[in-house]
């Protein structure tokens, strides 16, 4: 089952100023339309060999050798779909999740809709002029996204297109923020950010190099299936929520994620990861099972969102 949104992409018939017997309109304008977005399934094996698990002869070895395989694949996972979320979603035949690059466009379709037809709902895609990053560049792209008190909220760039914006801020502006990210699109870790007319500046090792995203995250978020109510529906094995942040690794920057969120409307302690459950290899003298993440990425606002991109230098 998909995720469908509601979204007025135009203006109604014209309203009109009348008085007396003043004729009044009449006519009817359709002004919505239905964004449309499939769940799509990511999967990271967990395998134990039987010869492992013998070797550590006692019940509190094996749950911690099991333990630590278990977080280290959901790690693996979680770092495979943070690539994916810059992507524009046909990877591996269109089986990714949806990226920004797909959802931050001005050409195309978005949420099943051609953007030809629907124009008001493109994003604001902006080469940057020469190159370079500018503070009025930005401001330019924050003013095309922005209506009243609807404005983005968050930027998400490479770390040396972060180290560029650094260079034009004043000394007293350089001001560092920790930012602990709400249970929208954006994950649940710290990061310490620069920030532009309220936004945090935040640089992300997974975003395409010369990019700045500049996104509304009220209009952006992952939608995460219920794995474990759907396999059982599905009188399939059954899967588990399994946590993803966790200090068994040193500096892991996962280590601070925090598990208590909401994921699209469904509270959830595990960010949508679950797992099936040991399955006994047929010719192996070993273990085998799946950490599986079912949904995607939406928006249901596009057009608030923007992207500048082609920087190189200041």
């Amino acid at each position: 089952m998909g995720s469908n949104k509601l979204l007025k992409y135009q203006k109604g018939t014209s309203t009109t100023s009348f008085t007396g017997f003043d004729a009044l309109a009449t006519s009817f304008t359709d002004t919505r339309v239905l964004l449309k977005y499939n769940p799509k399934f990511n999967s990271a094996n967990v395998a134990l060999a039987a010869t492992d698990i013998m070797a550590n002869n006692t019940a509190a070895k094996v749950l911690e050798l099991t333990e630590v395989e278990m977080i280290s694949r959901a790690q693996d996972l979680a770092d495979s779909i943070g690539t994916q979320f810059y992507s524009d979603g046909t990877g591996n035949s269109s089986k990714d999740f949806n990226g920004l690059a797909g959802i931050v466009q001005s050409s195309g379709s978005i949420g099943g809709l051609s953007l030809t037809t629907y124009p008001t709902l493109a994003s604001t895609v902006t080469a940057a002029s020469g190159n370079l990053l500018s503070l009025y560049k930005m401001r330019t792209l924050s003013n095309a996204i922005s209506d009243a008190s609807v404005v983005p909220t968050d930027i998400f760039t490479d770390r040396p297109t972060w180290a560029l914006y650094e260079t034009l801020l004043q000394p007293q502006e350089k001001i560092y923020k920790e930012v602990n990210f709400s249970p929208d699109f954006k994950g649940y870790t710290g990061f310490q950010t620069l920030m532009f007319a309220g936004m945090p500046v935040i640089p992300d090792r997974k975003c395409t190099t010369g990019y700045m995203y500049m996104l509304n995250t009220k209009f952006l978020n992952f939608y995460a299936l219920n794995t474990e109510k759907s396999a059982s529906d599905a009188g399939g094995y059954a899967a588990k929520p399994i946590m993803v942040g966790n200090k068994l690794f040193t500096g892991s920057p996962y280590d601070k994620a925090k598990n208590d969120k909401v994921i699209g409307s469904r509270a959830t302690d595990n960010m949508g990861f679950f797992w099936t459950g040991w399955i006994k290899s047929t010719n192996q003298f070993a273990y085998n099972s799946q950490i599986i993440v079912g949904g995607n990425l939406i928006t249901d606002n596009p057009r608030r969102h923007g992207v500048l991109y082609s920087i190189t230098g200041v």
